[in-house]
């Protein structure tokens, strides 16, 4: 098996604090630039699976760079340099503490919503009559509240954010402005890859007054996608949508009885499953970027980090 990051322990110079997210590990320099960490740790259903899958925290770190690379002009981001395929340096913001989820289709937990009854999501109202997987007539912003670790994040409305002063009203219509933006250009650069971006989140913060796009964005980890071809035919017929997400990790614990609720344990997570989510990883990452997956050396990737951050912060 090839070896995967579970966990880091770094000690870089300058270094003030680390925050251990579910799947990013994130060092505080002081006070000044971020050190992030894209870990091989997984996450579904809130909780941190039992192993780390190869490879992932190399894409995920690669596709965010990409993606925030290709939308500077939209809106100033966090990112400053790629000193490792895993780990990206960034400026500090403090973060909104809200997370701006998009949906351009009805599927996923806004699809489970509607099919109880559900007309309304953090205060935007939904047609009458759609199925699953129907394009919004434009895209619609459910926004989330961020959840400590363990938490489940919980839906919010644009009103409910203003009245409890998660951002002042210039900046929440800021943040909206942003966040269609880029999951227009998001929506663009998917169509040329034969995909469908479904929906997606993104986070912000502000860093000297400015509000900065941060975190990663556009990755299978923080968006769902779907095929293109044949996405109609399947639409019509009723039939579940090819996608490209993280969505098949869920449907796996599910099929095995674990959705993260109490008592509920994690099934085992064989070396042909923990594979095969690598290979999917890779599957989603040459998709999404078009560009063939080169694999870094696993042998010893905590030293390897650890010389290439170093390196890059002395500089």
């Amino acid at each position: 098996m090839k070896q995967a990051l579970t966990k880091t322990d770094y000690h870089f110079p300058g270094q003030k604090s680390v925050y251990h997210g579910k799947v990013r590990d994130v060092y505080n320099i002081n006070g000044e630039k971020l050190v992030m960490v894209a870990t091989d740790r997984i996450s579904a259903f809130d909780v941190i699976l039992p192993k780390g899958i190869p490879f992932k925290g190399q894409m995920l770190n690669q596709i965010a760079a990409k993606f925030l690379d290709a939308t500077t002009d939209i809106c100033p981001n966090w990112k400053l340099a790629t000193p490792d395929p895993m780990v990206t340096v960034g400026v500090m913001c403090e973060g909104f503490p809200v997370e701006m989820i998009v949906r351009g289709y009805l599927c996923g937990s806004a699809w489970r919503a509607y099919k109880s009854g559900v007309r309304e999501i953090c205060g935007v109202r939904l047609p009458e009559g759609m199925k699953e997987n129907q394009k919004f007539p434009e895209p619609i912003i459910t926004p989330t509240t961020k959840a400590e670790i363990g938490e489940h994040d919980a839906d919010i409305s644009k009103e409910e954010i203003l009245a409890r002063g998660l951002a002042t009203p210039e900046e929440y219509a800021l943040l909206e402005k942003y966040t269609l933006a880029l999951f227009k250009r998001g929506t663009e650069i998917a169509a040329e890859r034969g995909l469908i971006l479904v929906d997606t989140k993104y986070e912000f913060g502000k860093h000297d007054g400015k509000i900065y796009l941060m975190d990663e964005i556009h990755t299978p980890d923080s968006s769902r996608y779907f095929y293109s071809e044949g996405y109609e035919e399947r639409f019509e017929k009723g039939e579940p949508q090819k996608q490209l997400s993280k969505e098949f990790v869920r449907e796996w614990l599910m099929d095995n009885g674990f959705q993260g609720k109490e008592g509920q344990q994690v099934p085992e997570m064989t070396d042909e499953i923990v594979t095969s989510i690598s290979e999917r990883y890779i599957e989603l990452y040459e998709h999404i970027t078009g560009e063939k997956f080169v694999r870094e050396a696993t042998e010893d990737i905590a030293a390897r980090i650890e010389k290439n951050v170093t390196e890059y912060l002395s500089k």
